[in-house]
C-alpha cells in the first residue's frame, strides 16, 4: 500500500488511537496545528485584515509556537496513557490562542498527514504491531455514491472506498491510497477548477473538511464545524476562492466558505429534507443552486441592511409533478435547467417552470432519471440513468417557451451514445486530452466507463475500463491452492481475482443474485477448479474455473483470457435464499441452508445426489461441519432468530432406487436443539453486585484504617468519636439504588455467527440487544420428544467484547493455526484477536487490533477469509468494497507474485453445458418429487375412475337390456319397476335428500317470507296502533334533515362550531378529481385556442396567397395602361418564419441550386486559374440555367392561381409587332373600351385587397380578444391550480389519520348493528321460548284435567290414582334431570298454576300412608291404572322440557343483559369516535382555512362600503358569488311561500285534531256502555265477574276428554304393534344381510373362478401354439434320446463282443472263466426304459 508521507518510526508503532475513539486525539492534533514549514516561516506580518468568525487562531510569535507544540506534546502522552480520551478536549494553549487576535494563514502553510491519519486501535501492552494488516489492493468501487468519480489529470482518477480515499492510474492501474481523517468515513470529495487542490468532506460527530494540494498530497486547510454527522456534497465557485458544501441528516446547513482562511462566510439549513447537490453559478458566484429530495432552491449573496445573508427561493413546480432532482445546470443569463424522475427536461425560471422539454410524439428525454446536465462548447449534455448520452442544442434549449397549454415543448438531441445494456450512468467528468473528446462515466451497475463525445467518423466505441460489483457483496471464497478469490453479490454476477497480482479475471452473470458461496475443497476437487455458489432463488450452482490457453487454439479466435469460468452443474434444492453451503470435513456431504428453514444434503461423490433434508425452527443463517478434531462428523446449524441445532451424519442409502419415495424429509435423525434465552440482564447484574461489593470492601477497609489511627493516636476517646463519626455517615448515607432489573427481549436477538470449540459445544455472537458479548454453549442431550419452541437453553460461559455494545461481530474467521480470530464487525471495521495455541475456551480473548476501513454506515462486512498460507486477508462489505490485505509476517512476499489458474480438464471444450434454471418460479428438488408423487397419484385415480366409468356403463348398457327383454314378455310375466329395486331403502335416501333439498330452499327464503310477513304485520299495527306524544314520523325527520342541509344556512367555514356536512366532506382523492377536471379544462381551452390560432394562420396563407394572385393581375393591367392611370399596388403581407416553422426544415429544387450555386462562387473566389479553364464547361451552361430560374420570383402554385395575368401578359409581344402601322377607327374604339375595362378592374382589384386585408385584421383583432381573455382565465385557472395542489398536500397529510377514525367509526357502527341485531335475535328467542313454556303449562293442566275426567266423580281409587300421576320418579335415561330441576323450582318465573300443582304434590307427599305404585289395587280398573302410568311418562316428559325452557331463558337473559351492557360501551364508543373525527374534520376545515386563495374582483363586484368608499382593510368581507347570492334571495322568497303553506296545514290539522278528540270522546263513552252491559251479563249468569279467558281453559269438554282417552290407548296398542313389526323388519334385514354377503362371497367366489378360468385358457392356447411351434425344428428331446440309443447301441455291442470272447474261451479246453469285461461308462448309465 501507497500512502503519502509514510514514515516508518518506531515511536509512531506504539501509539495506540483507536479510530472510533480518538477523535479527540486527532482534534487536539488538527487544532494544534503542529505545521510543516517552508523556510521556517508558517505565518505572515499581515495584520490589517482580521476575522472574527472562525475556529483557528495563528499567531507568529515564537511562544505561541511553542505553547502549540507543548500543547500536541501532552496529548500524545495523555492518549499513551489512557485509551479512552474525552471528545474535543481543548488544550489550554489553543484556548489562549483562540482569545488572541487571529492572522492571516501563510499560502505555505501545511498540515502534518501523519498527525491527521486515522490510525488502528492496539490494546495496551499487547505487543501486537501497528501494520498487523495492510492495505494492499482494493476490488471494490461504491458506484451508487454521488461525484464519487473524480480527475485529477490526464491519468489520475480518485474515488472513495469505505474509509479510504483511492487515486486510481487510469494507465498502469496502480493505487494509492488516503486515509480518512475521522475513522467514521468519507462523505463526499472535490476538485478545484485549477485541479491544484482536492477536498475530502469526512463523517462523523461534527466531521471536517480537509483540503489536500496536489500532487503532493500533503493537508492544506481544515474546515471545521460545516455540520453535524456528515457532508452529502461540496463544490468551489469557478475561479476557486469559495467552496459551498451541504450537510446530510438531519441538518442539511449550507455553508458558504472562504477556505483558504478555513473561515466559513455564510451559514443557512438549506431545507428539511435530503439535498443531492450544491453548486456556483459559474456565469455570476452570488447565486448558487440546491437540489434534492422533491425540491430544488435557488440561492442569491444579497447584502442586507443586517450584513451578507443568504436569500434561497424554493422552486415551484406549479401542474408539474413533483421530483427528485438529480441533475440541474445553471444558464448563463439565470436560468436554471433540471432534470426529472421520468426523464424530461425542467427550464426554471423565476423559481418557476417555464416549459418542460421533451423528444417528439411527446417521448421524454431519457427513459429515467436524469443524472447530469452540463453545458459544453455551446452544447448541452444529459447523462440518464437509461445508459443514453444525448447531446441538444442551447440555442434551442436556452429560447424554450411554452406553445400549449400541455406545457411540454418538444425537440429533438443533436447527437447520442447508448453506452451499453444495463447501464445506469451517474455521473460523468470531461478528460484533458488535447484533441480529444474524452470523458469518464460512473455507472451506477458497477463499471466506469471511457466515452468518446466526438461524434465523427473515428468515433471510438464506449470502453469498459473497470467492472466492479454493484451494491452489497454476499459472499466471498478464497482457493485451497492459489491466491485466487471468488465474490458473489445481488448484483447477479459470481466475479474471480487473482488478489497476488490485484487483477480480475473473469466474471459470469446470471438472471438471479447471489447470496452464498464456497470454494470446493481439494478432497472434492484436487485442482481447486470448481466454486459452489448459492442463489436468492434457492438454486445451487457448480462452476468450473480453468485457463482458456491450456485449450485448443482455433482459427479465429480474437483474444485469449487469462481465466474463464463454466457451468458444470445446477440443481434446486430450495425455495427461497440460500444462505449457507458447507462441505463436510471428509468431503462426502454437501449441506445447504435456506431462508425457507430447510437444510438439504447431497451425495457429493454420485454427482450431488439428493439425500434428503431436515427442516429447522428458524431461517438459517450459517452452516458449520464439525473440525477434524471431533471424533464424529457433525453439522453447526445457526437460525436467525435463536436456534442452533447439531444434526448428525446422514445416513447414505446404497444404490436404492428412490422412484417410490414420496418426499426427501428426513424424519428419523436425532437432532440437538440449543434455543437461546438472554442472560445480558444477568451478566449486567452480576457485574454491578461485584462492583458495590468491592467499593463496600474499599470503604470498610478505609473505615477500619481511620479506626486504628484514632484508636493509636487518643486511645478511648479516639474509639468514641469514630463511633460518633460512623453514626453520623450511617444517617448520612442515602439509600441504595436498586439493582437492574432481569430483563428477557419480547423478539429474539439474531444470532449473527458462530464456530464450533469442542465437541458438543459453540460460541456464537448475537445482535440487538444481546450484543457486546460471545457466549460459549453447550447442547442438550438429544430428546426427540421435547418441543423446540418451548425449550429455553443459557450459555455456559461469556467472554466481554469492549465497545461492541452497538458494534456486533458479523462474522468470524480463523487463520490455520487458530491464534488470530479475525472479525467483521457491523460498522464495517476489521478486529483481530491474538489467541493461545489450543484455546477453545477463548481464555486469552483480551488482546485486539481494530482498524476502520468499510463505510461506517453502510458499511457492515458480510465476508471474510484468509488466504491459503495465512498471508493475505479479504474483506468483502455491504458498501460495494473488497479489501486485500498483507497479514504481518516476517518474509517479505515477492512484487511478482501471482495466482496460478487451474488448467482445464481434458475435453472440457466439448463437454455439454447443463442446462441453467433461469425461471425463479421452477420447482424444487423436494416440490418436484411432490408433485411427481402427486401426478402419479392423480393419475392412478383417473385411471381407477376411468374404470368405474366403463363398469357403471356396462351395468347400464345390461340394465337397459334387461328392460327392453322384459317388456317384450308377456304382461302378466313381466316384472313390475319396483321389482328392479335392489334396495327400497336406495329410493327413500332419493327422496330424503330431494326433501331435505326443498328444505333447504325454504331455509334459504325463510327471510324474505318473514321479511315480508313483519312488513305485513308492521302495516297492520302501523294503522291499529295510536303513535306515541313524542312520535316523530320519519319522513319529516328526513325533510327536516335535508332542509338543514341544502336550504342555503351558509354557516363560515372559520366558525368554531361549524359541522362539516357528510357529502361536503373533502379528501385528497376528491381533490386530485377536482384537479384533474381542472387540467382538463384549462387543456380543452388551450387546445381550442391553438386550433383558432393555426385555422387564422392558414386563413393568412390563403390570403396571403389570393393577394399575390391579385397583385400579379394587377401588374398585368397596368403593363397595358399608362403610367398616369397607375394606382398603387398594396404591399403584399409576408409570412413569417416563426409562423410557419414546421417549413424551417423543407427545401425545394430552387434552394438546392442556390446552395450549389453559392458553393460555386466560393470555390471560384479561392481558386480564380480553375475558374478559367472551366468557365466554357457544361458547368457554366448548367448555371445559366439555374440563373434563369431564380430570376422567377413566384411559387408554381402562384403561377397556377394567375393563370388570367399570365395569359393576358403573353399577348402583349404579338401586339408590338404592328406598332408601326397607324390604328383605325375601330382598333381606337376598341383599345379606348380595353383601357375603360382594364381601369375598372385595377380598380377592382385594389378593393378586393383592402377587404382582405381589413376582414383579416378583424378576423385578427377578435382572436387578440379572444386570446386576451383566454391568458386572463389561464392565470385564474394557474392560481386555482396552486390553491388546489396546496389543498391535495394539506389534504394528503390529514388522510392517513382521517382513515384511521373514519375506519374505527365504521367498525364501532358495524359492531353496534351486529350486536343490536343479536338483541333482537335473542329477545325473539325468549319470546319464543316463553310462549313454547305457556304451551307446555296448557298440556300439563290439560293432562290432570283430563285425567280427572277419566277417573269420575265417585272413583274410591281416585287419590290412589291421583298419587300415581303425581309421584315423583328418578328417570334411568337422564341422571342430571333431578338436579337442573330443584334448580328450576328456584327460578322466579314458576306461574301461579304450577305454585298451585305443587301445593298438592306437597300436601300428597307429606300422607303418612306408603303406597306401591307398581301393582294395581284389587278392584280397580287396570286400563286407568295403566293409563295413571302413562300419563305419568308424559307429565315427567312435560316437566322435563319446562326445565330445559326455563334454563334456556335464563341463559338468554344473562346473554341479554351482558349484549346491553355491551351495546352501551359500543355506543359510547361511537360517539366519542364520530366527535373525534367531526374534531378531525374540523381541524383539517381549519388549516383548510389558512391557505390564501386569490380571487379577481372588479370595483363593482364590491359592496362593501364604508362612507361611499372601499375601506383599506378587507380582513373581515366575504366574498360571495352571485348564484349562491340569487339562490339565497330565491330561497326567501320559496321559505314564505313555505310558510304561508304550512300555516294552511297547520290550520287544516288543527281541525283534523279537533274533529278526531270529539270522535274519541264518543268511543270512550260507547265502550263505557258495553263494558258495563257486560258486566251486568256476568253478575246475572254467573253471580260475579269472571275472566272468560281463563273460564274457557279450564272449562273441560267430557266428551273430547274421552275422545282423548281412547286416542291415548290406541296409540299405546299401536305403539306396541310397531315395536313388534320393527322386531321383525330388524330381523329380516339381518337375515337379507347375512343372504346378501353370502351372494357376495359366492360372487367373488364366481369371480376368482372365471379369472383362474381365464388364465388356464390362456396357458392352453399357450401351449397348443407351443406345440406346433415344437414340430417346425428339431426336437430337442428327440435329439437326446437319438444320443441314448446310440450310446446303448454301442455298450451293447461291446458286450455283445466280450461274449463272444467268452463263448470261445469257453469252448477251449481248460479255459479260465474270467468275469465278464465291463467298459467305464457301463457304471454310469442308467437303466432306460424303451
Amino acid at each position: 500500500m501507497k500512502e503519502p508521507d509514510d514514515q516508518d518510526t518506531d515511536g509512531e508503532k506504539s501509539v495506540t488511537s483507536k479510530s472510533d475513539g480518538k477523535k479527540s486525539l486527532r482534534s487536539s492534533k488538527s487544532e494544534s496545528r503542529s505545521p510543516v514549514e517552508e523556510d521556517n516561516t508558517f505565518l505572515e506580518d499581515d495584520t490589517d485584515e482580521t476575522f472574527t468568525e472562525g475556529e483557528g487562531s495563528y499567531l507568529e510569535e515564537d511562544s505561541d509556537e511553542e505553547r502549540l507544540e507543548g500543547s500536541l506534546s501532552s496529548f500524545q502522552y495523555d492518549d499513551l496513557q489512557s485509551t479512552t480520551v474525552p471528545q474535543q478536549t481543548p488544550a489550554p494553549a489553543v484556548e489562549e490562542a483562540e482569545e488572541e487576535v487571529k492572522k492571516k494563514i501563510s499560502e505555505r502553510f501545511f498540515y502534518d498527514y501523519m498527525e491527521l491519519a486515522s490510525m488502528p486501535f492496539v490494546t495496551l501492552d499487547s505487543n501486537i504491531p501497528l501494520d498487523l494488516l495492510t492495505l494492499v489492493h482494493s476490488f471494490g468501487y461504491e458506484c451508487r455514491k454521488r461525484a464519487n468519480l473524480q480527475l485529477l489529470d490526464d491519468s489520475i482518477a480518485m474515488y472513495i472506498a469505505g474509509n479510504q480515499l483511492i487515486f486510481l492510474n487510469l494507465k498502469t492501474k496502480e493505487q494509492i491510497y488516503l486515509r480518512s481523517s475521522s475513522g467514521e468515513g468519507i462523505g463526499v470529495i472535490g476538485v478545484h477548477p485549477h485541479k491544484t487542490y482536492f477536498t475530502v468532506a469526512e463523517k462523523g460527530s461534527f466531521p471536517d473538511i480537509i483540503i489536500y494540494e496536489y500532487p503532493s498530497l500533503r493537508p492544506y486547510r481544515i474546515l471545521r464545524d460545516g455540520t453535524e454527522k456528515g457532508y452529502a456534497y461540496v463544490d468551489f465557485n469557478y475561479s476557486g476562492t469559495l467552496l459551498a458544501s451541504v450537510g446530510s441528516n438531519p441538518d442539511y446547513t449550507l455553508t458558504i466558505w472562504n477556505w483558504k482562511e478555513e473561515q466559513p462566510i455564510l451559514r443557512t439549513k438549506a431545507f428539511s429534507q435530503e439535498v443531492f447537490k450544491v453548486t456556483f453559478n459559474p456565469d455570476n458566484e452570488e447565486q448558487l443552486t440546491t437540489s434534492g429530495s422533491g425540491h430544488i432552491k435557488f440561492w442569491e449573496m444579497a447584502f442586507t441592511f443586517t450584513g451578507l445573508k443568504l436569500q434561497g427561493s424554493l422552486g415551484r413546480f406549479g401542474k408539474t409533478t413533483t421530483t427528485d432532482i438529480e441533475g440541474y445546470m445553471e444558464l448563463p443569463d439565470g436560468k436554471v435547467l433540471s432534470g426529472s424522475e421520468w426523464g424530461n427536461m425542467l427550464l426554471w425560471e423565476g423559481g418557476l417552470i417555464k416549459v418542460e422539454l421533451c423528444r417528439g410524439t411527446s417521448k421524454s428525454c431519457h427513459n429515467g432519471p436524469i443524472n447530469q446536465i452540463m453545458l459544453y462548447e455551446g452544447e448541452v449534455i444529459t447523462v440518464g440513468s437509461d445508459g443514453y448520452v444525448r447531446i441538444w442544442d442551447f440555442e434551442t434549449i436556452d429560447t424554450a417557451d411554452i406553445i400549449d397549454e400541455t406545457g411540454l415543448l418538444e425537440i429533438e438531441p443533436i447527437n447520442e451514445l447508448q453506452v451499453d445494456k444495463n447501464v445506469n450512468l451517474f455521473s460523468m467528468i470531461k478528460m484533458n486530452e488535447t484533441g480529444n473528446n474524452f470523458w469518464l462515466a460512473q455507472d451506477a451497475s458497477g463499471a466506469i466507463w471511457k466515452l468518446d463525445l466526438s461524434f465523427s467518423n473515428i468515433t471510438q466505441d464506449p470502453e469498459c475500463l473497470f467492472s466492479f460489483h454493484s451494491g452489497a457483496i454476499e459472499a466471498i471464497a478464497v482457493s485451497p491452492l492459489t491466491y485466487l478469490m471468488a465474490t458473489t453479490g445481488l448484483d447477479c454476477s459470481v466475479r474471480i481475482y487473482d488478489f497476488a497480482s490485484k487483477t480480475p479475471l473473469a466474471q459470469m452473470k446470471f438472471k438471479q443474485g447471489g447470496t452464498a458461496l464456497v470454494w470446493v475443497p481439494r478432497m472434492v476437487n484436487f485442482t481447486g477448479a470448481q466454486i459452489i455458489v448459492g442463489f436468492e432463488d434457492g438454486v445451487v450452482r457448480i462452476l468450473e474455473l480453468y485457463d482458456p490457453k491450456g485449450l485448443t487454439i482455433f482459427a479465429g479466435r480474437k483474444k485469449i483470457l487469462d481465466a474463464d469460468i463454466q457451468l458444470k452443474q445446477v440443481f434446486k434444492p430450495h425455495t427461497a435464499c440460500i444462505t449457507a453451503l458447507a462441505y463436510e470435513r471428509d468431503g462426502e456431504i454437501l449441506a445447504t441452508g435456506s431462508k425457507d428453514q430447510t437444510v438439504f444434503f447431497f451425495e457429493v461423490e454420485r454427482d450431488y445426489k439428493p439425500i434428503g433434508y431436515i427442516n429447522t425452527p428458524g431461517p438459517v443463517c450459517q452452516l458449520m461441519w464439525s473440525p477434524m478434531s471431533h471424533p464424529e462428523s457433525t453439522l453447526l446449524i445457526i437460525c436467525e432468530n435463536g436456534y442452533i441445532l447439531e444434526a448428525p451424519l446422514p445416513t447414505i442409502k446404497q444404490e436404492e432406487d428412490d422412484h417410490d419415495v414420496v418426499s426427501y424429509e428426513i424424519k428419523d435423525m436425532c437432532i440437538k436443539c440449543f434455543h437461546f434465552s438472554s442472560v445480558k440482564s444477568k451478566i449486567l447484574r452480576l457485574i454491578e453486585i461485584e462492583k458495590r461489593e468491592r467499593q463496600r470492601e474499599l470503604k470498610e477497609k478505609i473505615r477500619e484504617e481511620r479506626r486504628n489511627k484514632l484508636a493509636a493516636e487518643m486511645g478511648e476517646d479516639g474509639e468514641k468519636e469514630f463511633q460518633e463519626e460512623e453514626e453520623e455517615e450511617e444517617e448520612e448515607e442515602e439509600e441504595e439504588e436498586p439493582l437492574p432489573e432481569i430483563f428477557i427481549p419480547s423478539t429474539p436477538s439474531p444470532i449473527l455467527c458462530g464456530f464450533y470449540s469442542e465437541p458438543g459445544k459453540f460460541w456464537v455472537s448475537l445482535g440487538d440487544y444481546d450484543s457486546g458479548f460471545l457466549y460459549h454453549c453447550e447442547f442438550p442431550p438429544c430428546d426427540e420428544s421435547s418441543d423446540f419452541k418451548e425449550q429455553k437453553d443459557e450459555p455456559i460461559d461469556v467472554r466481554y467484547l469492549e465497545d461492541t455494545e452497538d458494534n456486533p461481530i458479523q462474522t468470524i474467521t480463523f487463520n490455520i493455526n487458530k491464534v488470530m480470530m479475525f472479525c467483521g464487525m457491523k460498522n464495517g471495521a476489521i478486529r483481530v484477536y491474538v489467541l493461545n495455541q489450543n484455546d477453545p475456551s477463548l481464555t486469552s480473548l483480551v488482546d485486539y487490533w481494530h482498524f476502520n476501513m468499510h463505510d461506517n454506515n453502510y458499511g457492515c462486512i458480510k465476508s471474510i477469509a484468509s488466504s491459503f498460507d495465512d498471508r493475505f486477508l479479504v474483506t468483502a462489505g455491504a458498501d460495494g468494497n473488497i479489501f486485500v490485505f498483507n497479514i504481518f509476517s516476517e518474509f517479505m512476499l515477492r512484487k511478482d507474485m501471482k495466482a496460478k489458474v487451474p488448467s482445464p480438464r481434458f475435453g472440457i471444450e466439448t463437454e455439454p453445458i447443463p442446462e441453467d434454471i433461469e425461471d425463479p418460479k421452477a420447482y424444487s428438488i423436494e416440490n418436484a418429487r411432490r408433485k411427481r408423487e402427486h401426478d402419479k397419484l392423480m393419475k392412478e385415480v383417473e385411471e381407477i375412475k376411468a374404470r368405474k366409468r366403463e363398469q357403471i356403463k356396462a351395468l347400464r348398457n345390461e340394465f337397459c337390456k334387461l328392460l327392453e327383454m322384459n317388456e317384450e314378455l308377456p304382461k302378466h310375466m313381466q316384472f313390475k319397476r319396483t321389482d328392479f329395486d335392489v334396495d327400497s331403502q336406495i329410493r327413500a335416501e332419493m327422496h330424503r335428500k330431494t326433501a331435505f333439498k326443498i328444505q333447504q330452499v325454504e331455509k334459504e327464503l325463510a327471510w324474505e317470507k318473514e321479511k315480508h310477513e313483519l312488513g305485513l304485520m308492521k302495516l297492520k299495527n302501523r294503522y291499529k296502533s295510536k303513535p306515541g306524544d313524542d312520535y316523530e314520523d320519519p319522513k319529516d325527520l328526513q325533510a327536516i334533515k335535508e332542509a338543514q342541509v341544502y336550504m342555503g344556512d351558509f354557516n363560515l367555514k372559520t366558525a368554531p362550531d361549524y359541522k362539516i356536512p357528510e357529502h361536503m366532506r373533502i379528501n385528497a382523492a376528491k381533490k386530485e378529481e377536482e384537479l384533474g377536471h381542472l387540467d382538463s379544462l384549462v387543456h380543452g381551452n388551450k387546445r381550442h385556442m391553438n386550433k383558432c390560432i393555426l385555422s387564422l394562420r392558414d386563413l393568412k396563407v390563403a390570403v396571403v396567397e389570393e393577394i399575390q394572385c391579385l397583385v400579379q393581375e394587377l401588374k398585368n393591367i397596368q403593363s397595358t395602361l399608362h403610367i398616369s392611370k397607375h394606382v398603387p399596388i398594396p404591399k403584399i403581407p409576408q409570412i413569417h418564419p416563426e409562423e410557419v416553422p414546421e417549413k424551417r426544415f423543407q427545401y425545394d429544387e430552387e434552394t438546392l441550386l442556390n446552395f450549389k450555386q453559392q458553393q460555386m462562387q466560393s470555390n471560384d473566389e479561392k481558386s480564380p486559374g480553375v475558374e478559367q479553364i472551366g468557365s466554357g464547361g457544361p458547368g457554366g451552361g448548367f448555371l445559366k440555367l439555374s440563373s434563369g430560374k431564380d430570376g422567377d420570383l413566384t411559387t408554381r402554385d402562384s403561377i397556377s392561381r394567375s393563370s388570367k395575368a399570365s395569359t393576358f401578359s403573353l399577348d402583349i409581344p404579338k401586339c408590338m409587332e404592328f406598332e408601326k402601322a397607324e390604328p383605325t377607327d375601330v382598333e381606337l374604339e376598341i383599345m379606348k373600351r380595353d383601357e375603360i375595362k382594364h381601369v375598372y378592374m385595377q380598380q377592382y382589384l385594389v378593393n378586393r385587397i383592402k377587404e382582405l386585408v381589413v376582414t383579416f385584421d378583424a378576423e385578427l383583432r377578435l382572436l387578440r380578444h379572444q386570446k386576451l381573455k383566454l391568458d386572463t382565465q389561464m392565470k385564474l385557472s394557474d392560481l386555482h391550480h396552486v390553491t388546489l395542489f396546496q389543498e391535495i398536500l394539506l389534504l394528503k397529510n390529514f388522510e392517513k389519520q382521517e382513515n384511521i377514525l373514519q375506519e374505527r367509526v365504521n367498525s364501532l357502527d358495524k359492531e353496534e348493528q351486529y350486536m343490536q341485531w343479536k338483541i333482537n335475535e335473542t329477545l325473539k328467542e325468549m319470546e319464543e321460548k316463553k310462549n313454547e313454556i305457556t304451551k307446555l303449562q296448557e298440556q300439563e293442566k290439560a293432562l290432570y284435567a283430563g285425567f280427572q275426567a277419566a277417573i269420575g266423580e265417585n272413583n274410591k281409587f281416585a287419590n290412589f290414582l291421583m298419587k300415581v300421576l303425581k309421584k315423583k320418579i328418578k328417570r334411568v335415561k337422564k341422571k342430571e334431570v333431578e338436579g337442573d330441576a330443584d334448580e328450576d323450582e328456584e327460578s322466579e318465573e314458576s306461574s301461579e298454576e304450577e305454585s298451585s300443582l305443587e301445593s298438592d304434590e306437597d300436601e300428597s307427599e307429606s300422607e303418612d300412608e306408603v303406597f306401591d305404585d307398581s301393582i294395581c289395587p284389587t278392584n280397580c280398573d287396570v286400563a286407568l291404572f295403566e293409563l295413571a302410568l302413562q300419563l305419568r311418562e308424559k307429565r315427567l316428559d312435560i316437566e322435563e322440557a319446562l326445565v330445559e325452557e326455563k334454563k334456556i331463558v335464563d341463559n338468554l337473559k344473562k346473554e341479554y343483559d351482558t349484549l346491553s351492557k355491551k351495546v352501551k360501551i359500543v355506543a359510547t364508543n361511537l360517539n366519542a369516535a364520530e366527535e373525534a373525527l367531526e374534531a378531525y374534520q374540523r381541524e383539517k376545515q381549519q388549516r383548510l382555512n389558512e391557505l390564501l386563495v386569490v380571487i379577481p374582483l372588479k370595483l363593482h363586484q364590491i359592496e362593501y362600503v364604508v362612507f361611499g368608499e372601499i375601506p383599506s382593510d378587507l380582513s373581515g368581507t366575504l366574498v360571495f358569488s352571485n348564484h349562491a347570492l340569487r339562490r339565497l334571495q330565491e330561497r326567501i322568497r320559496e321559505l314564505q311561500e313555505e310558510n304561508s303553506k304550512q300555516q294552511k296545514l297547520n290550520k287544516e290539522w288543527r281541525e283534523r285534531r279537533k274533529q278526531l278528540i270529539r270522535e274519541k270522546r264518543e268511543m270512550t263513552k260507547t265502550i263505557r256502555k258495553m263494558e258495563e252491559t257486560v258486566r251486568q251479563l256476568m253478575i246475572s249468569k254467573f253471580g260475579r265477574v269472571v275472566n272468560l279467558e281463563a273460564l274457557q281453559t279450564l272449562s273441560v269438554n267430557t266428551t273430547l276428554e274421552e275422545l282423548k282417552i281412547r286416542k291415548l290407548r290406541k296409540e299405546l296398542a299401536n305403539a306396541k304393534e310397531m315395536k313388534m313389526w320393527e322386531e321383525k323388519i330388524a330381523q329380516m334385514r339381518w337375515e337379507l344381510m347375512m343372504k346378501t354377503k353370502e351372494h357376495t362371497r359366492k360372487l367373488y367366489q364366481m369371480n376368482d373362478l372365471c379369472i383362474e378360468k381365464k388364465k388356464l385358457d390362456s396357458r392352453l392356447n399357450t401351449l397348443q401354439n407351443q406345440q406346433g411351434n415344437a414340430f417346425q425344428g428339431p426336437r430337442e428331446a428327440d435329439v437326446v434320446a437319438r444320443e441314448e440309443v446310440t450310446e446303448l447301441i454301442q455298450l451293447q455291442a461291446e458286450r455283445i463282443s466280450a461274449l463272444k470272447e467268452e463263448i470261445a474261451l469257453l469252448r477251449r479246453k481248460g479255459g479260465l472263466i474270467l468275469p465278464p469285461i465291463q467298459s467305464p461308462q457301463e457304471k454310469q448309465i442308467q437303466p432306460v426304459d424303451l
